[in-house]
């Protein structure tokens, strides 16, 4: 399906497209260089989500994922080929992407609210131990692009200003960083089946306005994506042109400022 596409593209490719190669020094990053991969922030982290390390030296080759990585639906800890492992309080990350200047993961579900050591190393030669700090949760949206976030129509077509969503329509959103689900999210494993999110205060919220929960009709796991989340809604019958949107829970919501693309 074509937002399915779009979601892979955001999730295995950097800026560099071709075989690209590095230099032979140590690999290099900052905590200032480590990012929410769907919002593209900063300091924002969860379990079970996508976030992007940005550096140098970082691969010496630039390669996504493929069918050839995952067996019996397990998910790589390194892509064949590339000799990169990253380390979240020692626990080895499923991998994604990878290049000399970017490398995306996904945060091992097992590990818990907290700090977190995260150290990348490229056959054998470890960067700098960093702390990030981990939330319960940190939901994110993925996004179109600096401000617009990725929804689709239910024929799987992508929500745009040229085809917007209109009032009382079903809608899917796609987000990481939600939190525990029911059942529980398997470590390594790609996810088969639906679970729902544990918690029961989960919310979107148009305009700083929460959505009646009656519209939300699911909120959870996208089978056949592991940290790949998709929210099921119905946009309310009164609301207005291009609002801001937010999900989470009343303690912690995903950031201001985007918005999702309805004309009444």
């Amino acid at each position: 399906m074509r937002e399915r596409s779009f979601l892979l593209l955001a999730l295995t490719l950097g800026p560099l497209m071709a075989q690209t190669t590095g230099d032979s020094g140590a690999p290099s990053y900052t905590a200032a260089g480590i990012a929410n991969t769907a919002s593209a922030i900063a300091g924002f982290y969860a379990p079970d989500m996508f976030i992007s390390i940005y550096g140098a030296n970082l691969s010496y080759v630039t390669e996504a994922i493929t069918q050839a990585d995952l067996a019996a639906g397990i998910l790589p800890t390194a892509l064949i080929g590339t000799g990169v492992r990253v380390l979240i309080n020692q626990i080895a990350a499923d991998i994604w992407y990878v290049s000399p200047t970017l490398v995306n993961l996904l945060v091992p579900t097992s590990l818990v609210a907290g700090p977190a050591v995260v150290q990348l190393e490229v056959d054998g030669i470890a960067g700098p131990p960093i702390t990030i700090m981990l939330g319960a949760t940190a939901p994110s949206l993925f996004q179109l692009d600096a401000t617009d976030v990725l929804g689709t129509h239910l024929n799987g077509s992508i929500i745009t200003a040229a085809a917007p969503a209109q009032p009382g329509e079903w809608i899917v959103l796609y987000a990481t960083g939600l939190g525990p689900t029911v059942p529980a999210a398997v470590p390594n494993q790609v996810p088969q089946t639906a679970a729902r999110l544990a918690s029961s205060d989960f919310q979107v919220v148009l305009n700083g306005v929460a959505v009646d929960p009656s519209r939300v009709a699911y909120a959870g796991v996208t089978p056949g994506y592991a940290g790949l989340f998709q929210i099921n809604v119905r946009i309310p019958d009164d609301a207005p042109a291009n609002p801001e949107i937010r999900v989470g829970s009343s303690a912690v919501l995903s950031v201001a400022g985007r918005h999702l693309f309805v004309q009444p």
